[in-house]
């Protein structure tokens, strides 16, 4: 019998049994009539997903190929965006809008704690902003649609953008309706799917303003194949067949999935608290449970305990590596693990 350990990561995460199946068939061939059917279903229920009126585009490669992909193609060398810094992920905004040139006007806060409407306020002229909804290098939730609203009613003609890559499909999000222009996902993570797959979501107004610039990553020339079914370059298709029958089993009930993930969640906190380990997140998300190592105890014991348990978590990044650990059940399961992983933690996390 071959082992595999219970992944308790945020992404990789455990995969939806349709992935599995749809994963399970003969390799597609994406010029087909086939694969346009099952591309054009998956940006269907992307679409849905994201709650857009305006187009959702799938790409290969990682969440951050879609972070990467919409700074590209909606500012131009030289705009001004803001970018709040709160944790390893929003520290990724930033690098890449450097990296493409913008002016980036940073709002460090501190790691775990989440930002808020007044810390978008009098700095300046912007050309957009750069929001985080669930930053799970910490474990905390931002109120995007609050933020983006805010930064709207002082700068109406700015874009923003959001990295949902681990909110989509575990906490509510709407694309328009809260003020939002362009939102980026990752197939490893609320969708249950493998790596390999990022969404780039784009409202009609941010389609208006496209600047489509970098060659793989041209979401104009995505814009044109993907509305027939293709997509500009090989895709990883056999990923696509596993991300559309995900979300035809996951949609018609998605409100009933995302109170599963928040009540996991806070099962977990509560075996925390039990245990006299301290919470990282200010205001917590539902994808990932983040603690304070507690003192004297290093992350490779902690680790190393749930591995003799027949599980993987991970530690802290960045300027928190070392400090925490995290826990997420954001990938396949239900309520019995949520409790069955709070008893692990009871066992292992005992260093009296």
């Amino acid at each position: 019998m071959v082992y595999r350990p219970r992944l308790l990561t945020p992404g990789p995460v455990e995969l939806h049994p349709k992935a599995l199946e749809a994963l399970s068939g003969p390799q597609l061939h994406h010029r087909t009539d086939q694969a346009r059917a099952i591309f054009n279903r998956a940006r269907s229920g992307l679409k849905a997903a994201f709650k857009t009126q305006g187009e959702t585009l799938i790409l290969t490669g990682s969440g951050t190929a879609a972070m990467d992909a919409l700074v590209l193609n909606l500012f131009a060398p030289g705009q001004r965006v803001l970018v709040p810094v709160s944790g390893n992920f929003s520290e990724r905004w930033a690098k890449i809008a450097t990296e493409a040139g913008l002016e980036v006007v940073r709002r460090d806060l501190e790691w775990g704690k989440s930002v808020r409407e007044e810390h978008l306020e009098g700095l300046g002229h912007f050309d957009g902003v750069l929001l985080t909804h669930s930053e799970s290098s910490t474990g905390a939730l931002n109120d995007v649609r609050a933020l983006a609203q805010a930064f709207k009613a002082q700068y109406p003609h700015a874009l923003v953008l959001v990295d949902a890559i681990t909110s989509l499909f575990i906490s509510a999000f709407e694309l328009e309706n809260w003020g939002i222009d362009a939102a980026a996902c990752g197939s490893q993570k609320g969708i249950m799917c493998p790596p390999g797959l990022a969404f780039a979501a784009l409202s009609p107004r941010a389609l208006e303003g496209l600047k489509p610039r970098s060659f793989y990553l041209n979401l104009g020339a995505e814009l044109k194949a993907q509305a027939g079914g293709e997509s500009a370059w090989t895709p990883a298709i056999n990923l696509v067949a596993a991300v559309a029958a995900v979300l035809d089993e996951l949609m018609p009930d998605l409100s009933a999935h995302q109170e599963l993930k928040a009540l996991q969640t806070e099962i977990l906190y509560r075996a925390g608290h039990e245990l006299g380990l301290k919470a990282v997140p200010e205001v917590r998300s539902a994808a990932t449970t983040c603690f304070w190592l507690p003192e004297g105890v290093k992350y490779a014991q902690v680790k190393d305990v749930f591995a003799a348990k027949g599980a993987v978590i991970i530690g802290g990044q960045g300027q928190l590596k070392g400090k925490i650990f995290r826990l997420s059940l954001m990938g396949y399961s239900d309520l019995y693990d949520a409790y069955a992983v709070a008893q692990m933690m009871r066992e292992v996390l005992r260093f009296d």
